[in-house]
């Protein structure tokens, strides 16, 4: 599935890339067999989850 030269990446090194994206659904897929949503959760390919890291909506700021 993966290009790299030895062995590929693990989705939480930066240098593990996109190999199909489906951004209307809000998921893509990486090199790694990682699937990586918008919401910034993961589905790592040894079956781990990695949870969203959303921003509290209390630390948002508000529009003028």
């Amino acid at each position: 599935m993966c290009s790299h030269q030895s062995s590929c990446p693990s989705s939480e090194h930066p240098s593990a890339h996109v190999v199909a994206a489906h951004p209307e659904q809000g998921w893509s897929l990486l090199c790694d067999g990682a699937i990586v949503f918008d919401d910034s959760g993961e589905l790592l390919a040894d079956g781990r989850v990695v949870a969203p890291h959303r921003v509290p909506t209390a630390r948002l700021a508000m529009a003028a």
